[in-house]
């Protein structure tokens, strides 16, 4: 699927959370998607947790 395509459709998922549970649930579906994103992302061999969490705790730096 295109990136436009999925974007769309992740468009299309939070306005509709928005319109049927209000902003906070609209922010929990977000945050859901967020979540499912980087477990995929993991999944796929294309985020390593410790190298994460090595530049969040500045150990390592971005470069």
């Amino acid at each position: 699927m295109k990136p436009t395509v999925t974007g769309m459709a992740i468009g299309a998922v939070l306005a509709f959370t928005a319109l049927i549970f209000d902003f906070w649930g609209f922010l929990l579906m977000a945050l859901f998607i967020a979540v499912g994103a980087l477990c995929g992302r993991a999944a796929e061999g294309k985020v390593d947790f410790r190298t994460v969490r090595d530049a969040l705790t500045g150990r390592r730096s971005a470069s």
